[in-house]
């Protein structure tokens, strides 16, 4: 990924979506994108939650990627950034955060539409806001349930990047909100007992588990990593 400077003078990170549409990364980001909609022919899939067992395993950069090629695919989409506690979203398109989702959610502001952002072509962005006191008090709430199944009508889809699972309770309140979730473990980091914790934790909040991602997956002829999807990628066995 590289940075530029955008028109408001901010820096932003370029995706590989955007500047390799045709490398091994974006390739397998739409792979991705195809299975999720594999997983909806028998479910509605308005709402779509990306999340991670613990820090550090890329969530954040799948998500925007994930967002783009579904814009690219021709849908209206909403990158909602659900990470109150360690917001990247914003700095990854540019833009400002001095108000957002946590502003809407606390009352401070009345219309959430005022901090919709465009982003790029059908991609649009809900940064987080400020961090708020209570951030798993806000997404918890029935205003939270309420916004999402909103947004699910208003959008062809909605991307959540949501917190990691186990260290806050924020994405367990949230996984029964959203039709589905994909889980990112990080090859050479995630221990198979914590991805386990963490399909445990989803499980225990009725969440409906989409598949994993299996992110910076080396292999000798690439050095540089790239995503794979695994559809039911854990098992008792695994």
């Amino acid at each position: 990924m590289f940075k530029r400077k955008t028109k408001n003078g901010t820096t932003a990170i370029d995706l590989t979506t955007i500047n390799e549409p045709s490398s091994v990364i974006t390739e397998q980001i739409k792979t991705l994108r195809t299975n999720i909609n594999f997983a909806s022919t028998d479910r509605n899939l308005n709402t779509v939650m990306v999340t991670s067992a613990t820090l550090g395993e890329g969530k954040s950069t799948i998500s925007a990627n994930l967002a783009i090629e579904y814009a690219n695919e021709g849908l209206k989409v909403l990158l909602v950034d659900a990470d109150l506690r360690r917001p990247t979203v914003h700095k990854t398109f540019g833009i400002t955060n001095q108000r957002g989702l946590s502003s809407w959610l606390g009352h401070q502001i009345k219309d959430i539409n005022q901090v919709i952002q465009p982003a790029v072509g059908n991609l649009y962005v809900l940064p987080s806001g400020p961090k708020p006191p209570n951030p798993a008090e806000l997404l918890g709430s029935e205003l939270m349930t309420s916004f999402l199944a909103a947004a699910g009508e208003k959008f062809g889809i909605v991307i959540v990047d949501a917190p990691p699972i186990l260290p806050v309770t924020d994405s367990q309140l949230l996984a029964n909100k959203v039709d589905g979730t994909v889980l990112v473990v990080r090859q050479n980091m995630t221990q198979k007992a914590v991805a386990r914790e963490a399909v445990a934790a989803l499980k225990r909040s009725h969440a409906v588990i989409l598949g994993a991602v299996l992110n910076d997956v080396q292999s000798k002829r690439r050095q540089n990593g790239y995503y794979g999807y695994v559809n039911g990628y854990y098992s008792d066995g695994a």
